[in-house]
């Protein structure tokens, strides 16, 4: 069993107030959530900064192929939104092996 895990670091556009940044994250994170319903994904820091977010997308799958597929197609998807710069993607994988 392997368990992926991918952090996205995210500048938002024209964004103003933590009102104006919800309206912007949260279809972000529904879009990840409708096209892959088998991840988790959240808004996972820079809580309080206006223009800034931090989404974390996870999978877990019987192959490590299948998981880099996965988090490789939830990285292009944010990352093709044209309100937002993706700054950086973390990335990190576990087998349970690794005990």
């Amino acid at each position: 069993m392997y368990v992926g895990a991918l952090t996205l670091d995210i500048l938002l556009g024209d964004v103003r107030s933590l009102k104006q940044k919800r309206s912007v994250v949260r279809p972000i994170v529904a879009e990840v959530q409708r096209r892959f319903p088998g991840v988790a994904v959240g808004e996972t820091g820079h809580l309080e900064l206006h223009r800034r977010t931090e989404i974390g997308i996870a999978v877990v799958s019987a192959t490590a192929a299948n998981c880099e597929q996965v988090l490789d197609d939830c990285e292009r998807l944010v990352a093709g939104r044209p309100e937002i710069e993706l700054l950086s993607a973390r990335r990190r994988l576990h087998s349970d092996d690794e005990d």
